[in-house]
């Protein structure tokens, strides 16, 4: 096991003014033992920033220690890394076990029988036992995946590399190998840098998130932390699915002017917002309410555009009846309620539920209130992950 330091590290492609930075002045400590999720778009920088941890790329600027080595000039085998990667990467003309041992045979002085020993070990752990034999045209797109896995298991490396590992399983599968990853890697205890554009594998999977965009940091946290205490209006809208619901407006006394409705500000609200003008509000929509009828007086006009059940829930597309552009917003309800396109619905968006960004920066200056006890285990959650 091996902590990862990454100091100042910035990557250019091309020379000059043609030159593009896939990775910008990147700076972050990964704990030993630690499972650091790299999460964004595509063309953020999060590949890239993984491929120089592994050194099949070298970095413009920066340094990268593995534990108290300097591995600028080292190549990937001097390392100590096991890399799995998207395609798998296995020898079609080998059996399993010939693929897994392979590494080993080439980088070790272990013999015939420990090779054998550890690949054996590593197979029945990944529930490929009875695969030995076989050769990766034979396997199923999940089996391929646990002989990588495998593979990179058995070398008992300082860092594991995954670099969006699971992006050419179904759906059922991805799911079945999320859960599989996470069980190895607390048994296995090992410093995990782990790749992806899929926000879920991101939150279900991660100790912490680096969310990139444009090759910068725009937010390092644990999953909850990202998600209910967003940097900025692009964390806010790049975490969840749906996505937040973003309102732009002009803030006027205590009353923030959005198109088609009216907010009330809180004090809290109008202390953080300060002597700024314009504002975009965000609300999740999930916790949005809707209503057949004006209940509390705070509530604005909608009409359905669209929905789409979805089983125990439906997401209910909206537009504000007074709006002046064609904008919609979703909300999040019960998949058993009636509700159909053109129909006029009451929007209530509570209070304590809402984040505000500066509409110029996007940085967030109002951050959603949780419960008690929510916010109580998010900060423990932040300090045992921190530790």
């Amino acid at each position: 096991m091996a902590r990862i330091t990454i100091d100042d590290v910035t990557k250019r492609f091309g020379e000059g003014d043609e030159s593009i930075v896939a990775v910008d002045d990147v700076s972050l400590d990964i704990h030993d033992g630690e499972f650091m999720v790299f999460v964004g778009p595509s063309g953020s920088g999060k590949s890239t920033l993984m491929r120089i941890v592994a050194g099949l790329e070298t970095q413009s600027e920066g340094d990268i220690h593995i534990g108290d080595t300097l591995v600028n000039q080292l190549g990937p085998r001097a390392r100590d890394i096991a890399m799995v990667f998207q395609n798998y990467a296995l020898y079609p003309n080998m059996t399993v076990e010939e693929n897994m041992s392979f590494g080993l045979k080439m980088s070790t002085d272990l013999s015939e029988d420990e090779i054998e020993r550890q690949v054996t070990e590593a197979a029945e752990m990944m529930g490929i036992g009875d695969l030995l034999d076989n050769r990766p045209g034979e396997l199923s797109g999940g089996q391929q995946q646990r002989v990588a896995l495998g593979r990179a298991i058995v070398r008992d490396p300082n860092v594991f590399l995954m670099d969006e590992p699971l992006s050419n399983l179904d759906a059922k599968l991805r799911a079945e190998m999320r859960t599989e990853i996470n069980r190895l890697q607390n048994d296995l205890d090992v410093t995990t840098l782990y790749v992806t554009h899929d926000q879920t594998e991101a939150m279900t999977m991660g100790d912490r998130l680096v969310i990139l965009n444009y090759g910068e940091i725009q937010q390092v946290g644990t999953p909850l932390e990202c998600f209910y205490r967003p940097s900025n209006q692009f964390v806010a809208g790049f975490l969840g699915s749906p996505s937040m619901n973003f309102f732009d407006g002009t803030v006027e006394g205590g009353t923030l002017r959005a198109d088609g409705f009216d907010f009330d500000l809180t004090d809290r609200m109008q202390t953080a917002v300060g002597d700024r003008t314009a504002l975009t509000l965000g609300v999740r929509p999930e916790d949005i309410s809707l209503h057949d009828e004006p209940t509390v007086g705070t509530e604005f006009e909608a009409v359905v555009d669209v929905v789409e059940p979805m089983g125990s829930i439906s997401y209910v597309y909206l537009q504000a009846s007074n709006q002046d552009h064609d904008q919609t917003f979703i909300v999040e309800t019960d998949g058993q309620r009636p509700i159909s396109e053109e129909q006029t619905v009451y929007v209530d968006i509570p209070a304590d539920d809402v984040h505000l960004f500066d509409a110029g920066s996007g940085e967030t200056i109002h951050q959603r209130q949780l419960g008690e006890e929510a916010e109580v285990a998010l900060e423990e959650r932040m300090q045992s992950v921190s530790q």
